[in-house]
């Protein structure tokens, strides 16, 4: 259950004379080997949890689900291969300073003036999927619109070199595979090998590059700190943005009631991005760890104890929500969703993701209407990321 978790429907009896299937507030689940986690399903809890960070430390956020063997360890350790604590896993004193950097380099001012660039490479992108589709062939959104904007878009934010974009995909995707999914060892081997050789790259660039990593240098960060943060942003910073277009893409293709409120402007883009970031997010469950003994809506819990935070089912939560399992823009509760997190780690590119999101919409939402899925996104056993790849439509 915890690896699909975005399929999992309530499995406790509804409330008599509610009428109400609902899950446990808490309840312990074991995952696929044996390690006992603490889920957390109410918006309120999932909340709470992300907003006390001495309580709940985030040192666990990066941990690998299925532990690494000997083997794949000596290959990412031949790579010079490190992780320290730098933003969705650091909960020491050098967050708040790294944080402010990289808020510095996500700054809404710098990120509204590349709308206009974005918004003219997807109606390029969009002319061109709309003749190929009226022609009667069928088109892959993901592959063809979706997967690379995120990308394109941070690198001119944060000065990163020309690199190719496919490898720079691959390897965020390995990352997300090798840390988050249910693995056997020889898969294991292989994306290790894939993540430390993009390690030494993502090294390169660290030691002499301009923009952030060049502002992350003069601060006196130490070299393993400058690529930790490198790491963890091109993979939050572009990867799961890219899934949320795919996803959101998908969603919109079953909802022609809103593809129609857009034509017309009854319906507002901006309130079709919160409630796709509600309905559909890409990051469907988030880690803490337990710091000291304690209790959580009257579950006792241990110090050391893995908490999975499910912030999909929170976007969910019928006490935040009026109709929690219908896509309706503007509804109450829509803008309170648990997708970018809450308190000191909230995403610091909340408003990029916005800003991609709002623009693809804006843009493609036309090209929707009147398509059929001819095939829809895959979406891999992952503990975290929904991971969508191809997603074929036609007229």
């Amino acid at each position: 259950m915890l690896f699909r978790s975005w399929e999992q429907v309530p499995t406790v009896p509804a409330d008599a004379g509610a009428g109400v299937a609902h899950w446990p507030e808490v309840a312990r689940v074991a995952d696929h080997v044996g390690v006992e986690h603490l889920l957390v399903t109410r918006h309120a809890l999932v909340r709470q949890v992300l907003t006390d960070p001495t309580t709940f430390r985030p040192d666990n956020a990066l941990d690998a689900v299925t532990p690494l063997p000997v083997a794949a360890l000596r290959l990412l350790a031949a790579h010079r291969f490190r992780l320290p604590p730098t933003l969705a896993n650091n909960g020491g004193a050098s967050h708040p300073g790294i944080r402010t950097l990289v808020a510095d380099a996500l700054h809404p001012t710098r990120v509204a003036a590349q709308r206009d660039w974005l918004a003219t490479l997807v109606r390029q992108r969009v002319a061109e999927l709309t003749a190929t589709l009226d022609t009667g062939v069928p088109v892959d959104l993901h592959a063809g619109l979706a997967a690379d904007l995120p990308l394109l878009v941070l690198a001119r934010l944060v000065d990163l070199p020309d690199a190719p974009v496919a490898a720079v995909k691959e390897f965020a995707r390995a990352a997300l595979e090798l840390f988050w999914a249910p693995l056997d060892a020889d898969r294991q081997q292989l994306l290790a090998v894939e993540v430390g050789r993009f390690h030494r790259l993502l090294r390169e660039f660290a030691a002499t590059g301009d923009g952030l990593a060049a502002s992350l240098r003069a601060a006196g960060h130490p070299p393993d700190m400058v690529v930790g943060a490198l790491f963890f942003l091109l993979v939050a910073g572009q990867e799961t943005t890219s899934q949320f277009l795919t996803l959101l893409l998908h969603r919109l293709t079953g909802e022609p009631a809103v593809l129609a409120g857009l034509r017309d402007g009854s319906v507002s883009v901006a309130d079709v991005v919160e409630e796709g970031l509600r309905l559909e997010p890409p990051i469907v469950t988030w880690r803490r760890v337990a710091a000291v003994d304690t209790t959580l809506g009257g579950t006792v819990v241990r110090a050391g104890t893995s908490v999975v935070l499910w912030l999909a089912r929170a976007g969910r939560d019928p006490e935040v929500v009026q109709s929690p399992d219908e896509f309706r823009p503007g509804q109450r509760g829509s803008r309170r969703h648990l997708a970018f997190g809450a308190g000191v780690h909230r995403c610091v590119g909340d408003q990029l993701a916005r800003m991609e999101a709002t623009t693809l919409v804006t843009e493609a939402a036309p090209m929707l209407t009147g398509v059929r899925v001819v095939r829809p996104p895959h979406y891999p056993d992952n503990l975290t990321f929904r991971m969508p790849d191809t997603f074929v439509v036609r007229r």
